[in-house]
């Protein structure tokens, strides 16, 4: 008895074992990438998976970004049917495409369709780093540009949201060919009047950020958003000079004109809802039934 009393307690911390880390199920908490801070997961997501802390914007789902904006029950999705193929026998690709559709139930990197955005019918695309890493390859191409025609066609605003590491390399020049397609496309758009709108997300890098990502009629960005044709790390050893700590983010390229906003993310659909009423764009009941 006089030894429990006495007993000296320990000091350290238990490391507790494997199998206690492996009973703690997944997607509890989640920890800030820029701070460090741990939330927990249905906090985070009420929050519009922005860090109460710091404000970093955590990466969204093609499906998360589009139940944020677009009006409930008003969005339908376009080229369902578009399946990716190996058209140059890349070692492991059609393995690894299959992978990630397992993964993300998606079919391919981007999600394209048509819905409402506070009354004003739009046609919008977003992208899922989830899916390849948002990498552009001949469908994900092929459904930017037939998004973009239909907005032409239906003389909808356009919305897309970028998230990429660039063109496909396992699609080689049928990868960068999507560049000059969804380029020519927006250019019809462009004669006919219509309104693009782009939005670039972390990271919005490679062929993306040098063709349609930054074709906008306005190009606006999250908060911290990495954007840029490649790494700083390559840039700084062609011109042998150190790059300023804030390079390619959201921030850098708005104060350098190249960006004309950076919304939080809290703000992106009254901004959104703000900008179609300002072009003077019909509302959902001027068009005619799907």
């Amino acid at each position: 008895m006089l030894k429990n009393i006495f007993y000296k307690k320990k000091k350290y911390a238990t490391i507790p074992s494997e199998q206690s880390k492996r009973d703690i199920p997944e997607g509890i908490v989640s920890k800030c990438k820029k701070c460090g801070t741990i939330t927990y997961a249905k906090e985070l997501e009420k929050n519009d998976k922005v860090c109460p802390k710091c404000g970093y914007h955590f990466p969204l789902t093609a499906d998360e970004r589009i139940n944020m904006l677009v009006d409930g029950g008003t969005f339908f999705e376009y080229d369902t049917d578009l399946r990716t193929e190996d058209p140059l026998g890349f070692p492991d690709y059609g393995q690894k495409i299959r992978k990630d559709m397992e993964k993300t139930g998606l079919t391919e990197a981007v999600v394209t369709g048509e819905g409402t955005i506070g009354g004003y019918p739009v046609t919008i695309g977003v992208m899922d780093s989830r899916f390849r890493m948002g990498s552009m390859g001949s469908v994900v191409g092929e459904k930017i540009t037939r998004a973009i025609e239909r907005a032409t066609e239906k003389g909808y605003p356009l919305l897309l949201f970028s998230a990429s590491g660039g063109a496909r390399m396992q699609e080689g020049i049928l990868s960068l060919m999507q560049m000059a397609k969804t380029s020519a496309a927006l250019e019809r758009l462009h004669r006919e009047k219509g309104l693009f709108i782009s939005v670039l997300t972390d990271p919005t890098t490679g062929g993306v950020s040098a063709s349609f990502a930054s074709l906008g009629d306005i190009n606006m960005a999250e908060p911290g958003a990495l954007i840029g044709f490649t790494g700083p790390r390559v840039i700084e050893q062609t011109i042998r000079q150190k790059l300023p700590d804030d390079f390619q983010t959201a921030e850098f390229l708005l104060e350098h004109g190249q960006l004309d906003l950076v919304v939080h993310r809290h703000q992106l659909r009254e901004t959104l809802t703000q900008l179609l009423d300002l072009h003077h764009c019909k509302g959902a009941e001027e068009w005619p039934a799907r």
